[in-house]
């Protein structure tokens, strides 16, 4: 069996190979949120399946396609679905794709999942600012032997999501005349949803909204040097205490509410400064 890091070059090279430029900007969507690919133009898409050591997504609304094209000049990644501990991958081999793009030159990461209100101030299609996380998925994709090129072997996450990108987002939302949210998102292992016990702990341990994805991508971005976006979409709002059932289904309907306005937020943080000059 081949190594990682030699699993990352080589769908690297398969990826230049195929044309791509170096990214600049990486755009990793979540479930019910296949509908920003459309702001790409002179767009290539490719199935993971056809990049050699690409995870495979089988969670529902993930398409599983890599676009590569442009948005207001700037080369993006896009990532039409995302991968899961829950589907049986390590963090390390998850975040592969997010290696691979930091690699080729990406300098940001905005990274979008669907998720569980917890704060009850919230509705469904809400979109929420990330500002800090907590992780409680069992296993982390910088554990083993650290690749010094690829970044320091105990990296700093006091600020893993950047000052800097939530202030434009907040500009872009005012400009807008929407309304966003901020708060402290929490991942989980899945695929269970949570029961009512569990929604009042992550409660008290200070988070506002719950899903199953997002922190191992930030950890490697982080490890890497990108600057990280995290913005959840509410999809659901369960109080603990009158608690009701959870389906996928109504998980799915609850992001596909907000798809609009978070196309409408990313494409306005591409007409300011995304990337960091000077």
């Amino acid at each position: 069996m081949k190594g990682y890091r030699e699993q990352v070059e080589e769908a690297r090279a398969f990826l230049e190979d195929k044309g791509v430029s170096g990214p600049q900007v990486v755009i990793m969507l979540g479930t019910g949120l296949g509908g920003v690919r459309g702001a790409l133009t002179q767009s290539l898409a490719i199935p993971y399946g056809e990049i050699p050591h690409f995870p495979v997504s089988t969670s529902p609304e993930h398409s599983g396609v890599l676009h590569f094209g442009e948005i207001c000049g700037r080369r993006v990644a896009l990532f039409e679905g995302r991968f899961h501990y829950y589907e049986g991958y390590s963090a390390q081999k998850l975040t592969l794709p997010v290696r691979v793009m930091a690699l080729m030159g990406a300098k940001v990461l905005i990274a979008s999942n669907a998720t569980g209100g917890l704060d009850l101030s919230f509705s469904p299609g809400d979109l929420m600012l990330i500002r800090d996380h907590i992780n409680l998925i069992p296993d982390n994709p910088l554990r083993g032997p650290n690749v010094d090129e690829w970044g320091e072997r105990f990296p700093d996450m006091s600020k893993a999501y950047s000052e800097r990108l939530r202030g434009l987002a907040r500009e872009v939302a005012h400009a807008l005349d929407m309304e966003l949210r901020e708060g402290v998102f929490v991942a989980v292992p899945g695929p269970s949803l949570e029961t009512p016990a569990e929604t009042r702990y992550l409660r008290m341990i200070g988070a506002d909204a719950v899903a199953m994805s997002l922190v191992p991508e930030v950890i490697v971005a982080v490890h890497a040097g990108m600057e990280v976006l995290g913005i959840s979409v509410i999809a659901n709002v369960n109080n603990p205490d009158a608690f009701e059932p959870i389906f996928i289904e109504d998980v799915v309907r609850g992001a596909k509410r907000a798809e609009k306005d978070l196309q409408r937020l990313i494409l306005g943080l591409f007409e300011r400064d995304i990337i960091e000059t000077g």
